[in-house]
């Protein structure tokens, strides 16, 4: 599959240097990388499970990144050095595919999911202090509704929807999962 179609496919926005405020006041800007790796058996998506000591969100399963910093010229630099910090693959590993829409959070932020194809052969060098573990889902497992758990409740006043994928003994959710999902909708489209 080349660059070309994986962009058609998957319906991303190309990259842009000029992704550095978040669009909505009072939110931090921050960014992930949604990694994807060619398989023999189709494309995977590589997750992390957060150390377990960790003050906020410990053991959730998640894409490595985080808060952009001062120094990163944009939010794609922000989703390629925390996956290096947090997972060891360096830039020179990850060919830059795109972003899907930014996503407010109920922790402040307005996190830019950015799609990133990793080398195949990528070796991983986790950092303990904030990832315990990491590990590859069949894309086609994560893409299909049948298997979202969801539920509706009340929140500051208005109705949110959250949804889980389980993912044998694990359970992706929360942001994650809605990365997912809005990735899902638009191959769907």
């Amino acid at each position: 599959m080349t660059h070309g179609d994986l962009l058609t496919r998957f319906l991303l926005q190309l990259p842009s240097p000029a992704l550095v405020r978040p669009s909505r006041p009072g939110l931090h800007p921050a960014a992930v990388l949604m990694p994807l790796v060619a398989r023999a058996d189709g494309l995977h998506l590589l997750l992390t499970e957060r150390s377990r000591h960790l003050r906020h969100h410990a053991g959730e399963i998640s894409f490595p990144g985080g808060r952009q910093d001062p120094e990163d010229e944009s939010l794609y630099r922000t989703a390629l050095r925390e996956t290096e910090e947090e997972i060891g693959v360096p830039a020179s590993q990850i060919r830059l595919l795109g972003h899907l829409p930014r996503l407010p959070t109920v922790s402040q932020f307005e996190v830019l999911p950015v799609l990133g194809l990793l080398d195949p052969h990528y070796r991983l060098g986790l950092n303990e202090n904030e990832v315990s573990a990491a590990f590859e889902v069949p894309l086609h497992h994560l893409l299909d509704p049948a298997r979202y758990i969801s539920m509706t409740l009340q929140r500051q006043g208005r109705r949110d929807t959250l949804y889980w994928i389980p993912w044998q003994h694990r359970y992706i959710w929360g942001a994650t999962a809605s990365m997912i999902r809005q990735l899902a909708a638009q191959i769907a489209i």
